[in-house]
């Protein structure tokens, strides 16, 4: 009888683990893991006793119809059951379960219709596969796995390969896949490792029959992974996997609406990208099979699922999760940290590390859909400028198109939009508009180049029948850009060049790249098959995976949709970042609705076409977290909400918390009152001034977070718990966050309050604005928070690099700096910054660039020039603000040399140091 094992069993030292060299490693048989029901007889006895009491009374009440469940069937907790009928909108019976070898036993539907305890589940000795060799590689492991027994979904596949290779010591790469023919694999560009790890920090062992992954944590015997919980399932168009986790403390597998930290009762996330207004427990717009795991004891791990498909996550709380996807092969990566942190870095190395954006692309960004013209566009920039009110970039929506059609503009009411693009530009500014990947394909033969251009080149998705798919989107009907196509990229270069000629746009905001589609497939449906209506669907929206989009079965250059659907929005991407380097010679500045892993190269994101609402703006908070760990990092909310009318109190309270997205776009819809800053009142209008100018003053410390992320994948918005891994309080927590490592963002998100209750970690927190500090303890503490104010605090031990603000960030980049020092409760500090034009490529490659670093030890503030480029001369440090300096100083030393100062309530300031970027100093106070 073969035998899965118990979620929490810990492997025993065998031949095979991942430390020991030699000869072939032996997999472990059977008996190596004893089945968790054999390990104890009162466990065994309690379990079959109460089960039976349970039946028992459930058929004297007429609730368990039917003979009782086999022992085998009794002996597998709720918690431990394996969804074997995972099938959505059947009504699984006794008859349809066993047909499948599985058990059944009826549970109490949970309430609010919500998805309980499988009825029907994987008995313990249900077929799966054998591992028949295991041998040595350079890199790690080969071996054959085989299934002598059908599976129940059609074109199961009999014979497998699994290869193993210890790529670093902190990662893991498995890979299982058809060990006779090549299956459709993501054309993602990943690292190869040249050398198997040395020392790695995780023990890998594999159960024979069944054939199972158990991988533990080597410092603490952690099991991470122990795949022997349920069977392995690997047919043409449904592959299964199941696997223990260590803890219940599961973040990731975007995109969703939710809380940051996922719930494992009974919980089924679908990754499907899918254009609907963000709504909890929907399959949103992008897709990301990537989780973070928090174990006990503050370590982490992640792991990545390199897959394209339709796919589903089911998590129970066992705790347990089931992979199962439609297609490709199963490719994880497993990222050991061992703190979340560096799991999020080795997350990177793999997927590729986030562009470094233009400084501009950190500055305020204001848009809405129903400007109605250039001119009443122009109105609201010069509203904006006349209140001194910062704002780095102008956008338009789809209205300023002609009849919604991509690289044209409304001759009439966009007439003066060359006009306003220029102006722009005479101030500093830049501006954006919207594209969509839908291009009409009705007009007159020759009259849209676009479209027919595309069509000459065979451009576009095709049908099964070999001719373009035609759907609908805003300009009718249309056909649909094929960017797995390197020739697509090519015209929609070309098509972005005509355009510019005429409107020399600096960004470009790709929208609908789901793609999405008003029709279910195209105008004539889909025709029958397996590609539009495979034998499994995951729990998309819609039932169906033509659903508002082009049909699965559409052909593509590189696959066909069903393979390639989660990878259209990066495609376009990087079509379309591609573009904008070979137009204009700078970085590049995209942002993209559907994302999937590897995207942050190219574009940001932002989440969608949220409302209006209290709970709308909370839920960004863990939108943006969850991009941060996804490796896109430039990421934001439409700030006030897209649709439905905004309030003066949500929108001030929301463009408090919208300033510290590190993607900050204020966006509304049309048909709605405007949402800007100069449409409300005085004091509303003031708050929103001063927290844009708090960002702003913050930018020199924003842009030095992306480069960390630009460099060694860092995370820019952060989890507390990133910080705090081991304080327990943290690991729920998503109504705060953190900019890096130093500044604390506890908004106001409820209406007509005025204090705010927040979490402070255990230290020394400082008030951004005064520098008055709170000893924390670990704690709640209640926050005044009138409607003008914005809640930060700086932590102990970190600099702040600050500027003083101006409407524009490059207004902004020529003030002079301020450094604030957060003393440590030992009297230290460190910070660092990065400089350059803003705007140039590569400039860190190139060594175009500077990077200071400051230190505080022993009353002595240090700061050393690492690297030092011409920008650097241009500005200039001129204040020096020391949060925490208990004694009074006598005098204060700038290189040797006296400088006067001002000490008040513990905050020390030293004025007018007139020193250069490039320059190094100390300063010390006695």
């Amino acid at each position: 009888m073969k035998s899965y094992q118990k979620l929490t069993a810990v492997p025993q030292p065998v031949a095979c683990r991942v430390e020991e060299e030699g000869a072939a490693p032996t997999p472990t048989g059977r008996g190596k893991l004893a089945p968790w029901w054999v390990g104890s007889g009162l466990l065994v006895a309690a379990v079959l006793l109460s089960t039976i009491t349970v039946w028992v009374l459930r058929q004297v009440s007429g609730g368990w119809p039917g003979p009782m469940p086999p022992p085998k069937c009794l002996l597998v907790p709720e918690s431990h059951r394996f969804d074997c009928y995972p099938e959505r909108h059947v009504v699984v019976t006794q008859e349809l379960c066993e047909s499948r070898g599985c058990c059944f036993i009826e549970s109490p539907p949970p309430a609010g219709g919500k998805q309980g305890v499988p009825w029907c589940f994987y008995p313990p000795d249900f077929p799966s596969y054998t591992l028949e060799s295991l041998n040595q590689t350079a890199l790690g492991m080969v071996g054959l796995l085989v299934r002598k027994e059908k599976a129940y979904y059609p074109r199961d596949i009999e014979m497998l390969r699994l290869d193993v290779e210890f790529e670093t010591d902190t990662r893991l790469h498995i890979k299982i896949t058809d060990a006779a023919n090549p299956r459709y694999e993501v054309p993602l560009e990943v690292p190869q490792a040249m050398k198997r790890a040395e020392n790695p920090i995780y023990s890998l062992d594999f159960s024979r029959d069944p054939f199972g992954v158990l991988l533990w944590r080597r410092a603490t015997g952690t099991v991470l992974l122990n795949t022997t919980v349920a069977p392995l399932i690997f047919a043409d168009q449904f592959l299964q996997i199941s696997t223990s986790l260590p803890s219940r403390f599961l973040y990731g597998l975007g995109e969703h609406r939710g809380t940051l930290l996922h719930s494992l009762d009974w919980s089924t996330l679908t990754l499907w990208a899918r254009d609907v207004s963000p709504t909890e427990s929907f399959n949103l717009y992008g897709a990301h099979p990537f989780y973070l795991l928090m174990e006990e004891g503050g370590d982490a791990h992640g792991v990545f699922l390199l897959n394209s498909n339709a796919m589903e996550v089911a998590l129970q709380p066992a705790p347990g999760l089931t992979w199962r996807t439609i297609g490709g092969v199963l490719d994880f990566y497993i990222f050991l940290g061992p703190d979340p942190n560096m799991v999020i870095q080795q997350y990177q190395q793999v997927i590729g590390f986030p562009a470094m954006p233009p400084l501009w692309a950190l500055g305020f960004h204001l848009c809405r859909w129903g400007y109605g013209s250039s001119n009443e566009t122009w109105q609201t920039v010069r509203a904006m400028r006349n209140y001194q009110i910062p704002q780095d970039a102008q956008w338009n929506d789809i209205d300023y198109m002609d009849g919604y059609r991509d690289f044209t503009f409304d001759p009439l009411k966009f007439a003066s939009l060359p006009s306003l693009v220029e102006d722009l530009h005479k101030h500093g500014q830049r501006y954006v508009m919207i594209l969509d990947p839908g291009i009409s394909s009705t007009n007159p033969h020759g009259s849209y180049w676009p479209f027919d251009e595309g069509l000459r080149r065979g451009l576009f998705l095709n049908t099964t029948q070999e001719q373009p798919l035609i759907g609908q989107v805003w300009p009718g009907f249309t056909a649909f850009a094929d960017f797995s196509n390197p020739d697509t990229h090519q015209w929609w270069l070309e098509n972005l060049q005509r355009f510019h000629a005429h409107v020399p746009f600096d960004g470009l905001w790709i929208d609908m790249n789901e793609p999405s589609n008003f029709m279910d497939g195209s105008e004539h449906g889909c025709p029958p098959g397996e590609l539009d209506s495979p034998p499994y669907t995951p729990a998309v929206l819609g039932d169906s995976l033509f659903a508002k989009t082009v049909c699965a079965s559409a052909k593509q250059k590189a696959s066909v949709h069903y393979n390639l659907h989660n990878l259209y929005g990066l495609m376009e991407a990087k079509a379309t970042a591609s573009a904008l380097i070979q137009m204009r010679g700078k970085r590049p500045f995209v942002i993209s609705r559907s994302t999937f892993p590897s995207q942050g190269r190219y574009s940001g994101h932002w989440l969608g076409d949220n409302r209006s609402q209290w709970k709308d703006m909370y839920y960004s908070i863990p939108g943006l977290l969850s991009f941060s760990l996804f490796g896109i990092p430039l990421v934001g909310a439409d700030i006030c909400g897209f649709s439905g009318s905004t309030s003066e109190e949500l929108c001030t309270r929301w463009m408090q918390l919208g300033a510290f997205y590190p993607f900050a776009r204020n966006h509304n819809t049309q048909n709605e009152k405007a949402q800007d800053p100069t449409v409300f009142s005085p004091a509303a209008r003031t708050a929103m001034k001063d927290v844009l100018m708090t960002r702003y003053s913050l930018l020199p410390f924003l842009y030095t977070l992306f480069h960390r992320a630009h460099l060694q994948g860092d995370t820019v918005a952060r989890p507390l718990f990133f910080e705090f891994p081991r304080d327990v309080a943290t690991l729920g927590l998503d109504r705060q966050f953190l900019w890096g490592r130093s500044l604390l963002v506890t908004p106001v998100l409820e209406p007509g309050v005025d204090s705010v209750t927040g979490y402070v970690p255990r230290g020394v927190w400082y008030d951004f604005y005064t520098g008055s500090s709170v000893n924390s303890s670990g704690e709640m503490l209640k926050m005044s928070a009138p409607l003008e104010h914005l809640n930060l605090h700086v932590r102990e031990g970190t600099i702040l690099p600050t500027q003083k603000p101006g409407t524009t960030s490059e207004v902004t980049r020529g003030n002079p700096l301020r450094l604030i020092v957060a003393l440590s409760q030992s009297a230290t500090a460190w910070g660092d910054l990065f400089w350059d034009d803003g705007e140039s490529l590569d400039t860190f490659e190139r060594g175009s660039y500077s990077y200071l670093v400051f230190n505080v030890t022993q009353n002595i503030f240090t700061s050393t020039v690492l690297h030092a480029s011409a920008e650097a001369t241009e500005v200039t440090i001129d204040t020096l603000s020391i949060f925490g300096v208990r004694e009074p100083p006598s005098k204060v030393l700038l290189n040797g040399q006296e400088k006067p100062f001002s000490l008040e309530n513990q905050v020390l300031t030293v004025s007018d140091l007139g020193l250069t970027l490039s320059q190094g100093f100390s300063l010390q106070w006695l």
